[in-house]
């Protein structure tokens, strides 16, 4: 991903993986246990080193999806079929191993209470991944800040968090609308595309408003929604986008 920090002040701590999730055939959450985790903001991610016994060693960047106000750091990983990474925590570690982390790290992307709303976001793929630690700590605080997600996915058994999402559209008001780019379920009626200017002027919260935009995706995805999004009158400095593209993961 596109990211930048100050990384020098960052050390590496190692956690431990106390649970892991299947959250789609490709994607699982790692649940991770710090002894001196120093806290972080809804949208911030971190880096994850493995060291091979030869000692050569492999760092990737990966969005924290749980909210600040949970003790405990997930983070969710998608495998890539030619990952360098991303296959062996996603098909191999198991809860009890340890993990070697750096982070919290950035500060742009982010989102906390006291920035208000409402929020209109954005993802495609694991692109939901910050954007979930941000609806996450909207629904801990108790917040009232309304919250439209435009999800973007292959297919329903792509969607990353199903279960969760739709418990929190029913529980907490959180509006979930999803477009299938390569297969629909039986008698879907919804979007079939990816996202576009058309569909962002359908969907997106009105400019009267002056929602918060946070997109997180492909860089293509990320970069066109937003161009697509100051095109019908979004005020830019409120757009917040978080791309990545092809990495080695």
């Amino acid at each position: 991903m596109e990211r930048t920090t100050v990384l020098g002040r960052l050390t590496w701590r190692v956690g431990q993986v106390v649970k892991t999730k299947a959250e789609t055939a490709r994607a699982k959450s790692l649940v991770l246990e710090f002894p001196d985790w120093p806290g972080h903001r809804a949208g911030q991610h971190v880096d994850i080193r493995l060291t091979a016994e030869d000692g050569y060693q492999a760092v990737r960047s990966y969005s924290i999806a749980s909210p600040p106000d949970d003790r405990q750091v997930t983070v969710t990983i998608e495998r890539l079929e030619y990952g360098e990474v991303s296959p062996y925590l996603v098909d191999e570690i198991q809860a009890g191993d340890p993990l070697e982390v750096r982070g919290p790290i950035g500060g742009y992307f982010v989102w906390e209470t006291a920035l208000g709303g409402p929020l209109f976001l954005v993802g495609g793929g694991s692109g939901i991944v910050p954007l979930m630690a941000m609806i996450q700590h909207r629904v801990a605080r108790a917040n009232d800040a309304r919250i439209r997600l435009l999800y973007s996915a292959r297919s329903l058994e792509d969607v990353i968090y199903r279960t969760e999402l739709e418990g929190l559209a029913k529980r907490s008001g959180i509006e979930v609308i999803y477009t299938y780019t390569r297969s629909q379920p039986p008698g879907w009626t919804g979007y079939q595309r990816r996202i576009d200017q058309a569909m962002l002027g359908e969907v997106a919260l009105a400019r009267e408003e002056h929602p918060l935009i946070y997109i997180c995706g492909p860089t293509p995805l990320a970069e066109g929604a937003s161009n697509g999004l100051v095109a019908l009158g979004y005020e830019p400095a409120r757009i917040r986008i978080e791309r990545f593209g092809p990495s080695g993961r």
